[in-house]
């Protein structure tokens, strides 16, 4: 049976299952078959189910029919398919729960192209309408289609059908998907949680923003209460300070799964006060459809919905959670939702994603949001250029930007002036705000890419100056999963403003005298002018100012008359295990940025303070040891991998795949 037949199958079957005319038994598949092929139409999927059916019949997917454990055994599933670049997961037999589950959907770019390929252009095209409305006026004809297209926009209230509202069911009923080993309990990793302002309710002034959900473990009462964790610079924050300031719940929806433009929606970095509903509408080619039961909001379209209510000063602990970061999110208190009712379509197929250290799944989203967007982002920072959250460092810690230097066109002296600004600017802005590391620098020759990361660090270390382009934001907010900084949500940031020509060459080889060092070693090349030292454990912050001090202390005498900098050398990090981090790009850039709090970590050889700025004469260092206040990153479970072999072996439903 091939999937279009499966799919009429379960659709026949739903519209007459007692039925055996033969005559009225190939209308209904008549029926069943037009209504497919009408949806596929355009892709405007009006279900998770189809969308899958589309996939598989690509060659996108494939159906796990063993049973799985949700324990920790799905996850394991899904983690080695996507490391090897294969196909979404449809697991039909799920240990524990009637519901299937499915995964790696938007494993691969690739395939989330295919998702959205009769919509991509058009989503693309709005944005740049948005940014330059007076295309529209100068190409009415060229943007016909896409005036069309917006009119999805507008979500369509009380649907003729209501598909599910078909069953109530409980959070023991679901699939209770348990990550990662230390994991607090099951985890709900692709949810979209809806809230509405209760100063302007209604759907057009909502959030729906992609917040973790723990159904169960800790102190909450199974089918009764569940965790809601939200970070910083979330719109559903701005929802819940509103109904606590009148002292009433916050009413809270939780949506899992339905089209796969709703997920995605979820993720969008939209400007407050823009529905993501209206963007799914349009990424989907079709009308995001709700009603309401019981003054909570409904998607239709979904496969569950979770509804409840978030009390005034009502929290319990949530987590920990092996976050995409790469470690874990540990305990903490946060809101505590109380369930009211749990909805289920008729053949409900529950979604899940597992982060972990990156790339991940999620990486497939963050690129397509770039592509989608463009250049949305630099058109609203004057005089930047472009941007990256490096995904490689767990987003948030590490911010790469290209910015303009317009300032000063008199002065013969090239120096940091406009990018400062900018840099201020990038810090203000929605998520950006999350960074912690913003390396920025201009380039008069517009030939320099953010995306190409190593060439970037290579061209800023080559033109940076250590004595002025160091700029410190101490005593701040960081994101709330970094446990790098003093505490949750707080730490520093630092700015790096490099410009002008260039001053120096980068070493591709580590200095002799480096490897020689008494209290570091293996010392070795992470990148062009970045050497890794490895020293013993952190203790703490007064045992490393003494271990910098010795380190100072070598390395200013280094080589007689020349500097480490004359020899190419710009930056140092002392870490744990320095052959791990010379192994790739990745692993420096995880491990420097994601250890690393700029106002404790970061040194340099012959500094100075002048004036309260900070700088130094010569290499940067930055001590990016685990500390004892960091989170345990995340590990796979060696039992759990082995046990997970029987899927791979022949003649199983994976063979061949990993």
């Amino acid at each position: 049976m091939d999937n279009a037949d499966s799919y009429r199958y379960n659709l026949a079957a739903s519209i007459s299952s007692h039925n055996n005319n033969n005559t009225k038994h190939r209308l209904v598949n008549f029926v069943a078959s037009f209504q497919y092929n009408n949806c596929l139409k355009g892709m405007q999927y009006k279900s998770l189910e189809v969308c899958l059916v589309d996939l598989e019949k690509h060659g996108h997917l494939v159906r796990v029919k063993e049973e799985v454990d949700p324990y920790l055994e799905m996850a394991a599933i899904h983690l080695r398919v996507h490391e090897a670049g294969g196909p979404a997961l449809l697991f039909e037999n799920v240990k524990g729960s009637r519901f299937r589950a499915a995964s790696n959907i938007f494993g691969t770019v690739e395939r989330s192209r295919f998702i959205f390929r009769k919509t991509f252009n058009q989503v693309q095209q709005l944005i740049r309408l948005k940014s330059d409305p007076l295309q529209a006026i100068k190409h009415p004809v060229d943007n016909f289609a896409t005036g069309l297209a917006a009119m999805k926009a507008l979500p369509l209230k009380n649907p003729l059908s209501k598909p599910v509202l078909y069953q109530q069911v409980q959070v023991s009923d679901l699939p209770l998907i348990h990550h990662w080993p230390m994991d607090g309990g099951a985890f709900v990793t692709l949810p979209q949680v809806y809230t509405e302002d209760v100063d302007a309710p209604g759907i057009m002034k909502a959030n729906l923003g992609m917040y973790r959900i723990q159904l169960t473990g800790n102190d909450y009462e199974l089918n009764k209460e569940i965790g809601l964790h939200y970070q910083l610079h979330r719109g559903i924050g701005v929802h819940q300070t509103k109904a606590n300031k009148k002292g009433q719940p916050l009413k809270i929806s939780c949506f899992v799964g339905g089209p796969p433009s709703h997920t995605l929606a979820a993720v969008m970095p939209l400007p407050e006060g823009i529905s993501e509903m209206t963007f799914a509408g349009v990424l989907g080619g079709r009308r995001f459809r709700y009603t309401y039961e019981d003054g909570f909001a409904i998607s239709t379209d979904a496969d569950f919905v979770i509804t409840g209510e978030v009390y005034p000063n009502a929290n319990k602990p949530e987590g920990p959670f092996g976050d995409h970061l790469g470690y874990y999110s540990m305990r903490h208190d946060f809101p505590l939702m109380k369930v009211h009712k749990i909805y289920a379509k008729k053949n409900a197929i529950w979604p899940f994603t597992v982060v972990g250290r990156p790339p991940q799944e999620d990486t497939s989203f963050g690129n397509l949001i770039h592509e989608m967007t463009g250049d949305a982002i630099p058109q609203e920072i004057p005089g930047l250029k472009e941007v990256h959250a490096v995904d490689a460092a767990g987003v948030h810690p590490l911010l790469l930007a290209i910015g303009s230097e317009r300032y000063t066109p008199y002065t013969p002296t090239k120096q940091p002036a406009e990018i400062l600004t900018i840099a201020n600017h990038v810090l203000g802005t929605g998520q950006l705000s999350l960074a912690k590391f913003l390396f920025i620098t201009a380039d008069d020759s517009n030939q320099l890419t953010t995306h190409n990361v190593q060439q970037y660090f290579e061209y800023l270390l080559e033109r940076i100056d250590w004595k002025r382009d160091i700029h410190f934001y101490t005593n701040t907010t960081i994101d709330t999963l970094d446990y790098s900084g003093t505490g949750l949500n707080s730490g520093s940031k630092v700015v790096f403003a490099a410009y002008g020509d260039k001053k120096r060459g980068l070493c591709r080889e580590v200095p002799q005298a480096l490897k020689e060092l008494q209290g570091f070693e293996n010392a070795s090349l992470a990148m062009p002018g970045v050497v890794a030292l490895q020293a013993k454990a952190f203790t703490t912050y007064d045992a490393a100012k003494q271990e910098m001090e010795m380190l100072n202390a070598q390395c200013s005498m280094f080589n007689g008359q020349q500097s480490l900098m004359d020899s190419g050398v710009t930056m140092i990090v002392v870490c744990d295990d320095a052959s791990f981090v010379s192994a790739n790009l990745n692993n420096y850039l995880w491990v420097t940025y994601t250890r690393c709090n700029p106002s404790h970590d970061i040194y340099g050889i012959d500094s100075f303070t002048e004036h309260k700025h900070w700088g130094c004469n010569g290499p940067l260092i930055i001590d990016a040891r685990i500390k004892p206040h960091h989170a345990p990153p995340v590990e796979k479970d060696a039992t759990v991998e082995k046990k997970i072999d029987r899927l791979f072996a022949k003649g199983s439903s994976l063979e061949g795949i990993a």
